[in-house]
């Protein structure tokens, strides 16, 4: 088991640095150096408060999930695990992921069942992946793009649809979170919203104009394609989406992959504050 999980972890590097050395051949690396250069950290710190609001509210979401189970979490508890989950799936890939020392921790210290912790870590990222494709769906729309028009009944088909199956997929197999469905909707909306804000301040950052609303569609489509377990913690794979999307609705391509750098070194600087709960582990705290 610990030789596979460490080819599965060679084989995501390898995969990463692929994907970033053919993106730095179609563009100029200085190019990408000279965005960066032109950053104006006064933008950067409320996207920073941005993405930390975000990462806030998706750890409550998850506590909402746990509560179903009967897991008595309190918030100080969740968020302190969530954010060693966080370090975890991203500087520990080799190890034990994010995700499954959560689920090995509460079914440790609640005796949940095993089936059902996995069941709503699954579902808590659905609840994230529903509501990143609703978003891009609604930018779509709204966007003015001649390449995006053909297809705009398919976008409004695919919200309701993705909505319907959702909901009959949790009535079907998990109907002990039913109750919160609308609620954890909700929440998932504010954590996409939030991130796309803390987008805009990296925009204003990197002294972007224009064509706002298609970096934010590349960057939901990223975010989404980010979670493909391919990479390591999506390095590669959102860098190359924001290229090619970039490509695709005319933007510059240099920009593009500098706002992807941004946007992943605030999620490695919050992620790795969880390495003081890696050598402390948190108390889980019922309430």
């Amino acid at each position: 088991m610990a030789q596979r999980k460490k080819l599965i972890t060679a084989l995501k590097i390898a995969f990463s640095v692929v994907l970033l050395y053919f993106i730095f051949t179609k563009i100029n690396l200085g190019d990408v150096v000279n965005t960066l250069k032109r950053t104006r950290l006064l933008y950067l710190l409320p996207a920073l408060v941005l993405f930390v609001v975000s990462k806030s509210i998706a750890a409550l979401r998850l506590n909402l999930y746990f509560h179903r189970l009967e897991v008595k979490l309190n918030q100080l508890s969740n968020l302190k695990l969530y954010l060693l989950g966080m370090f975890y799936n991203l500087f520990l890939p080799g190890g034990i992921g994010g995700d499954a020392y959560k689920g090995y921790v509460i079914k440790k210290k609640f005796a949940a069942p095993t089936k059902k912790v996995v069941s709503v870590l699954v579902l808590d990222r659905l609840s994230g992946l529903l509501l990143l494709f609703i978003y891009a769906c609604i930018i779509a729309l709204v966007l003015d793009n001649e390449k995006l028009k053909p297809y705009q009944f398919l976008f409004w088909m695919g919200m309701v649809l993705g909505t319907i199956v959702f909901w009959f997929l949790i009535k079907r197999f998990f109907t002990y979170t039913l109750a919160i469905f609308w609620k954890s909707i909700g929440y998932s909306a504010l954590v996409q919203l939030a991130q796309l804000i803390c987008v805009l301040f990296i925009l204003k950052a990197l002294g972007v104009e224009g064509s706002t609303l298609a970096y934010l569609l590349i960057f939901l489509i990223s975010s989404i394609v980010s979670v493909l377990p391919l990479t390591l913690g999506g390095i590669g794979s959102r860098e190359i989406t924001f290229f090619y999307g970039a490509l695709w609705l005319g933007l510059d391509e240099s920009t593009s992959v500098g706002i992807s750098m941004v946007f992943f070194l605030i999620t490695a600087f919050i992620s790795l504050l969880g390495i003081f709960y890696h050598f402390k582990k948190p108390s889980l705290i019922a309430d």
